[in-house]
């Protein structure tokens, strides 16, 4: 049986919508996961990003990704490296994401200013971009609901 192939799963919302909260919860055990809050310089996330596609390793992009070319350096590379490439565009829109963003403190709360920002240069995901499979990813009472696109 051959094995499966690795997975680079790419996040897309703005500041705010749940991202991270989802990475942990869907891929915590089973994926890299590179942020660029985390590792603060685009250096070290191409250090890590290298590292998964030369180990294939399966991983997750945790950052907005709000442009079809922010999601190209992740997509490009890891269709040449033979993952499946896999998206989440978490739609919160921006008076639900600038109320998730109030609730936190320190770094991790970003400007109000930034939130709209990111709003206004988000271009919607389309699976031509490189996506083998595409979701939509909405936040209810009940949890997160997963739809393909």
């Amino acid at each position: 049986m051959k094995p499966k192939p690795p997975e680079a799963v790419v996040l897309m919302g703005l500041p705010g919508a749940g991202k991270s909260t989802f990475c942990r919860e869907r891929f915590f055990r089973s994926h890299v996961r590179i942020n660029l809050d985390m590792l603060r310089t685009r250096r070290r996330e191409q250090l890590l990003l290298r590292a998964c596609l030369d180990g294939q390793q399966s991983f997750v992009i945790d950052n907005t990704n709000p442009g079809r070319a922010d999601r190209a350096r992740y997509l490009v590379p890891a269709r040449g490296a033979g993952f499946v490439c896999i998206g989440y565009w978490l739609r919160a829109g921006v008076a639900e994401a600038m109320e998730r963003n109030a609730e936190r403190s320190g770094r991790e709360r970003v400007p109000d200013a930034a939130v709209r920002g990111t709003a206004r240069k988000f271009e919607p995901p389309e699976l031509a971009e490189g996506f083998d499979a595409l979701h939509a990813v909405d936040l209810t009472p009940e949890g997160y609901v997963v739809t393909a696109l």
